[in-house]
């Protein structure tokens, strides 16, 4: 049984019922069988040795939980002082940098080391990054500024009625426009 209680301690969801079941234990041996002697199997067990096991289990759960608690606090205060002092102390280590530049033995007595100088790209290794963006932009249909603006739209069934600011208003269309395109010529050179 105590097997089974010390492997649910550690799940966050019944750490406090298993402490709850300890403290049960405790009670009910010391009310039940106060000063008596119990056998399991072959032996023969006090339950005042039974009860001092499960109180020095039910301590060793109180302490387990104050230490998390601790921790938490302690990560708490860690977090909140790296957000006030963080910017500073970054701003400190560029200075470091800029001061004493490549200077690895000056950079050295901080705790620091010279930034590595940037390795060059190699001409095999640009053709190829070159080659896998023109091959993307192919597959992928993309176009330049310039195609893009030769690309226009066909937009049909779509008549278009310039405004104009004319002294006399003139009768609004009809509400229900001609059927075919044939039509739409016919009225169109009607109008006129």
């Amino acid at each position: 049984m105590s097997n089974s209680i010390v492997r649910t301690i550690t799940s966050q969801s019944t750490k406090s019922a298993a402490l709850t079941q300890v403290q049960a234990l405790i009670a009910g041996t010391n009310k039940t069988f106060p000063n008596a002697t119990l056998t399991f199997g072959n032996a023969s067990v006090q339950t005042a040795s039974i009860v001092q096991d499960l109180q020095n289990l039910e301590q060793a759960m109180l302490a387990l939980n104050a230490a998390q608690s601790n921790a938490r606090d302690a990560v708490s205060a860690l977090r909140a002082l790296e957000a006030s002092v963080g910017p500073r102390l970054r701003t400190y280590k560029r200075f470091l940098l800029a001061t004493y530049g490549t200077s690895a033995q000056q950079l050295a007595v901080f705790g620091l080391q010279p930034s590595k100088a940037r390795t060059p790209i190699s001409t095999e290794t640009r053709a190829t990054a070159t080659a896998k963006a023109r091959a993307t932009r192919a597959a992928r249909g993309t176009k330049g500024k310039k195609q893009k603006l030769a690309i226009k739209g066909d937009v049909t069934g779509v008549v278009v009625t310039p405004i104009t600011n004319s002294p006399e208003p003139k009768p609004a269309p009809s509400p229900t426009p001609p059927a075919s395109p044939a039509a739409r010529a016919l009225a169109s050179a009607a109008e006129r």
